[in-house]
């Protein structure tokens, strides 16, 4: 579930989900709600999400982060024009 506040990811955490996606928070704001969220829903897969880059990345690792996703992998990817002939 993609949530943008603690008040969300503790709510879908409590409803169930196995996945909690916090999108484009702040470093600091994103390790805060993932240990609220490991805290009250240890199992929970918590996945830091928007604005992140290879120059950022290190500040959106932690402890109680699982999973990082970086748009920017695929964003600007080159094309690769090919043929298969069978």
């Amino acid at each position: 579930v993609e949530c943008s506040s603690a008040e969300e990811a503790l709510a879908a955490a409590a409803a169930g989900a196995d996945i909690v996606l916090l999108d484009n928070l702040a470093p600091q704001e994103l390790h805060a709600v993932a240990a609220q969220v490991k805290a009250a829903h240890p199992r929970v897969t918590v996945e830091a999400s928007g604005g992140i880059v290879l120059g950022t990345l290190p500040q959106f690792l932690g402890p109680h982060i699982d999973v990082v996703s970086m748009g920017c992998l695929t964003h600007s990817a080159p094309a690769l024009d090919f043929a298969l002939r069978v």
